[in-house]
């Protein structure tokens, strides 16, 4: 992929080089330019948000969020470990504010935790949500959206509701049913 994409960008480049040879630093700078733009925009998202979770883990509310979670995680990733459980329940509402990124870490720490009671399944069930994640409120799509100027920023709130919710049962529907077919 990685040489259809290189490939693409040369003959592009080409391309703009020979017919409109004065466009094309200005557009480079202006590729580079919005680059830089959305990479300090997302920083500034996941840096918030992030923050958000060190305090909620610190503060307790994430031992609260597991203790809530932990019938529903006990059943769904059949663990009974309460540090699993805690990293569960965070990654798992971060996914549904929409804080991908911010899941991310405590997927790591939750697979850590299910390999040393060698719970495979778990961890393949988690990597089925964490890939499809049902997101309640996708922030970081909402924040990106805002800060590029649209207009009404908030309008994929239900759509994307609707196809992360069809996606995440579809996907955990049809691990499960290969799991007891192949078992």
């Amino acid at each position: 992929m990685n040489v259809i994409f290189t490939v693409v960008c040369i003959a592009s480049m080409i391309a703009i080089a020979v017919l409109s040879p004065d466009k094309l630093l200005s557009s480079l700078l202006g590729g580079a330019e919005s680059s830089v733009k959305m990479a300090i925009t997302l920083f500034c998202i996941y840096a918030v948000w992030m923050g958000l979770s060190e305090l909620a883990e610190r503060s307790g509310l994430s031992r609260g969020a597991a203790k809530l979670l932990k019938p529903v995680s006990r059943r769904i990733f059949k663990t009974d470990s309460k540090a699993a459980n805690e990293y569960l329940a965070m990654n798992i509402s971060c996914n549904l504010l929409g804080l991908g990124g911010a899941a991310t870490p405590y997927a790591v720490k939750a697979i850590g935790e299910l390999e040393k009671e060698k719970n495979s399944f778990a961890q393949k069930l988690l990597f089925v949500i964490n890939a499809t994640s049902i997101q309640i409120l996708p922030t970081t799509v909402i924040a990106l959206r805002a800060s590029a100027g649209s207009m009404s920023a908030a309008d994929i709130f239900l759509p994307s509701l609707i196809c992360t919710a069809i996606s995440t049962l579809a996907a955990v529907g049809l691990f499960l049913l290969g799991n007891k077919i192949w078992r």
